[in-house]
């Protein structure tokens, strides 16, 4: 298994969920940075360009779908997957993620495989 190098932004605000998809994507070969928020993250991808990024929605700060919509007006986050990974299972909540720009949303809790198989389709 190798991730070619590829870097994932992991954000979340639960610590132990953060270190779960991280632990599940770096054991993938996957070069993993984390943020706690939305404005963290958002901080850390204007710093660096991220090749994947995986959010929560529900976080303090700036939520997942927000966040979305904030990496989309960055031209170098274009054509980045931007994949939403929330316990919401809202259809109208996943309308909006898709309007910002989402590329996937998946439901927690997640299976790994299917987590290496999506995220594998986009990097």
């Amino acid at each position: 298994m190798n991730g070619n190098g590829k870097s994932i932004l992991v954000v979340d605000d639960t610590r132990s969920m953060r270190k779960m998809v991280s632990a599940v994507l770096a054991g993938a070969g996957y070069e993993v940075s984390e943020a706690g928020d939305g404005a963290e993250a958002l901080q850390l991808a204007r710093a660096r360009q991220f090749d994947l990024v995986v959010t929560d929605h529900n976080m303090p700060v700036m939520d997942g779908v927000t966040l979305v919509r904030e990496l989309r007006q960055l031209p170098q986050y274009d054509a980045v997957a931007l994949i939403v990974l929330s316990t919401e299972v809202d259809p109208v909540l996943k309308q909006k993620g898709r309007e910002a720009g989402a590329t996937g949303w998946m439901a927690k809790p997640f299976d790994p495989q299917r987590m290496l198989d999506i995220v594998g389709k986009f990097v």
